[in-house]
């Protein structure tokens, strides 16, 4: 069996005839949509566009990765595999192994960096914000590109998990069957609705932020949730995401002759580091208020109170907050 990693953060090689797993030269139509395909057909994604940092739009259809055929194949199998649990809805999901929905969530998620990274490469284009020239950011882009391996080699996370996954519940209205992603490169975010089923992703973590979560995770956890509260609750893991401290390395266990697999131990880059970086109610709000665009609640109504900000997901004694009614603040 091969065992071989591939790291094309080494040199920074994202050309479009490499393939992304591995980096086997591929032909112009080896490619794969960087949005599995059954969620393109499902909620009619095609032709809908996709904005980057640089400004340029792409659509869906228009999103691919050069893959070569063995690796394409171990793609349709993730998919195969959580297309099927998505039938069920968040049961589904909920029942699949964490690692599958982390490599399938990782795969889009990859997808979309490289399509950045390459577009930075481009002399004629110059973005606002560059994701590729902060040497912390590569050294976490690599990190997490040796968690993905997993999609074509044998690979053992060994006594940790690399990333903290919420699902929630949303209560269902009378629109239409609806898919919506968010995420954000440098905190490694990812998120997506599927239907009344939002999955919200911290790809690089360890799972610190679910351990740091677990007194609002409790509250939530199992609750049917009003839109306006699952658009808070995304805040809050963003927000924790971004004030996160720490970025894990993985190595390799030595391998011995009779191994069918490897192994990947873990430790964090700084163990005298701050795990988390205070929590900030003014930082916190604005980030929240961006979450409540389609309500037009405003930073200042937020911070009312600045000691308490406002929140339709929990009360005042921290307990969830069964959302029938609710009022913004009047500046």
């Amino acid at each position: 069996m091969d065992f071989r990693l591939y790291d094309p953060f080494v040199n920074m090689t994202f050309s479009s005839h490499a393939c992304f797993l591995c980096g086997t030269i591929v032909s112009d139509d080896e490619r794969i949509p960087v949005f599995s395909g059954w969620l393109q057909k499902r909620y009619d994604l095609g032709q809908k566009k996709l904005q980057l940092l640089d400004q340029s739009t792409l659509t869906f259809t228009e999103m691919q990765i050069p893959c070569c055929p063995v690796c394409a194949e171990k793609v349709a199998e993730l998919d195969q595999k959580v297309e099927a649990a998505s039938k069920t809805g968040l049961p589904g999901l909920q029942a699949l192994e964490e690692k599958t929905l982390f490599l399938w969530l990782a795969r889009m998620f990859y997808g979309i960096l490289v399509t950045e990274l390459k577009t930075e490469q481009n002399p004629l284009i110059k973005p606002e914000y560059s994701v590729g020239e902060n040497p912390k950011m590569l050294h976490k882009f690599q990190s997490f590109f040796q968690l993905m391996q997993a999609i074509r080699v044998p690979i053992e996370f060994d006594d940790f998990t690399p990333c903290s996954i919420f699902m929630v519940e949303l209560q269902q209205g009378e629109q239409k069957t609806e898919f919506n992603y968010r995420d954000d490169l440098t905190t490694m975010m990812f998120s997506l609705q599927l239907d009344n089923v939002l999955i919200i992703a911290n790809l690089l973590d360890n799972g610190f932020l679910k351990k740091a979560m677990t007194p609002v995770w409790r509250e939530v956890e199992g609750k049917v949730l009003h839109p306006i509260q699952a658009a808070e609750f995304s805040a809050r893991v963003y927000y924790a995401a971004y004030i996160f401290n720490l970025t894990p390395d993985y190595f390799v266990r030595r391998q011995k002759p009779e191994d069918t697999h490897l192994i990947y131990d873990t430790l964090v880059d700084d163990i005298t580091a701050t795990i988390f970086n205070p929590w900030e109610h003014s930082v916190y709000a604005t980030a929240l208020e961006k979450f409540w665009l389609p309500w037009q609640i405003s930073r200042n109504q937020i911070l009312q109170n600045p000691e308490s900000p406002l929140s339709f997901l929990l009360d005042a004694e921290g307990r969830f907050r069964e959302l029938q009614e609710w009022e913004v603040p009047v500046i």
